[in-house]
């Protein structure tokens, strides 16, 4: 990598990084005071645990020499010191993708799931479900040399609607079967008044700062600073917008009201949308696949209400729903010639769906039989009483304003 480029793709990195912000806030801001501390810590130490195990193992699963196109067989436990620069750099890009996919957990399982159980979670997914799906697609992204075997039938994610996004969201999806909806949530007596949004205004902030990171997610996934750079930023720009728009006129156009939440999570559908494509959709085009996104989360959103799946912050939606449209997207409009791949249009479309269903069977059949197996002897659930009592104060000890009152009911009802 050439200097300009390692600044670029540094600076993407942190932007990345602010990611991280941006989810805590918004899972924070979504889900009840009660949880509000529980909700944080969570982020926080998936991030920890997850740099952790994808440097011991993870990387390597995934950018190590390949094993047929499978899995990765080298650079595990890398000690960077004297090393490439630009490999250093290469690797914190990396780790921040990685960190994200954890995260799209964190905010869908909120108020329910054990901190342990968590962390359980985490290093599944960190170091085995996501690196080596990674590999699949991702396996020669610094001078690897063999491809994964999705990248060699053509299949292309340029950066990551479904090899983060999807993966995370069908994770999601797997833990949420298992541990179930939070107490109360179909009780359709106590749902409007029980569920109460910590911070509306919170919640916009992460909005925002997921936003801001999502151009570096984007526009450092060049791996370079090149005549691609521009385009990327501003479809990505735009494709936020869009989403924001469509998602906010479809739910006006239902219940006569802008509804804040689906507003926001609307924006960020459009920017998983764009994902799979930035470099290779013209503007319009970024607007359309944007504008579907946005779309997309509001009705998957109505079908996981239907189906009475409890995703606290609308995590499945964002990053499921869209990410799979984001990835078919770039079959039917991205640019052929860019892509590379060979195929036609009705090839590579059939490419991409296969990849869809590839990481589907991944992500959401690994997670749903390890945690499974597991919740058989250790139940990833909390209590019922911790969970009335808030996690706030059960998993930490931390007794917030919301907490005394539930305290009290639960006593009186006792």
């Amino acid at each position: 990598m050439e200097t300009i480029d390692i600044i670029w793709v540094t600076l993407c990195a942190g932007l990345v990084f602010l990611m991280q912000v941006g989810f805590l806030c918004l899972e924070t801001g979504f889900t009840r005071s009660k949880n509000s501390v529980n909700v944080a810590v969570k982020n926080l130490t998936d991030f920890c645990v997850s740099s952790l195990v994808f440097w011991a193992v993870g990387f390597g699963l995934m950018f190590g020499a390949s094993r047929e196109g499978w899995i990765g067989a080298s650079g595990f436990f890398i000690d960077h010191t004297g090393g490439d620069w630009g490999y250093a750099t290469f690797f914190v890009f990396q780790l921040m993708f990685c960190g994200a996919a954890v995260t799209i957990i964190s905010g869908a399982v909120a108020e329910r799931m054990k901190l342990s159980s968590y962390i359980i979670m985490t290093v599944l997914i960190s170091g085995l479900i996501y690196p080596i799906g990674g590999h699949w697609s991702w396996a020669t992204l610094f001078g690897g040399e063999s491809n994964g075997f999705l990248a060699e039938m053509g299949f292309y994610d340029f950066a990551g609607s479904t090899v983060v996004h999807s993966v995370g969201g069908w994770a999601s999806l797997a833990v949420l079967l298992i541990i179930g909806p939070r107490l109360g949530r179909f009780d359709k007596m106590h749902q409007d008044g029980g569920f109460v949004p910590s911070s509306m205004p919170l919640a916009g902030i992460g909005t925002l700062f997921l936003f801001i990171g999502w151009l570096g997610f984007n526009g450092g996934s060049t791996l370079a600073m090149n005549d691609q750079v521009g385009l990327i930023l501003v479809n990505t720009i735009l494709a936020a917008a869009t989403g924001a728009v469509s998602a906010g006129v479809l739910a006006f156009g239902v219940t006569n009201r802008l509804d804040a939440g689906q507003f926001m999570n609307g924006c960020l559908g459009g920017l998983v949308a764009v994902t799979a494509g930035a470099n290779l959709f013209s503007s319009p085009l970024a607007i359309l696949v944007g504008f579907i996104g946005g779309m997309v989360v509001v009705a998957a959103e109505e079908l996981l209400e239907y189906f009475q799946i409890d995703d606290a912050v609308g995590a499945i939606p964002v990053h499921l729903g869209a990410g799979i449209w984001g990835t078919l997207a770039v079959g039917l409009y991205g640019d052929l010639a860019i892509m590379g791949t060979g195929l036609s249009r009705i090839e590579q479309i059939s490419v991409q769906l296969l990849g869809v269903a590839t990481y589907g069977v991944w992500a959401f059949g690994v997670t749903y039989v390890v945690l499974h197996v597991i919740n058989n002897t250790y139940k990833l659930r909390v209590s019922r009483d911790d969970e009335l009592v808030g996690l706030n104060i059960s998993e930490h000890g931390i007794k917030t304003e919301v907490n005394g009152p539930m305290i009290e009911t639960i006593n009186e009802s006792a």
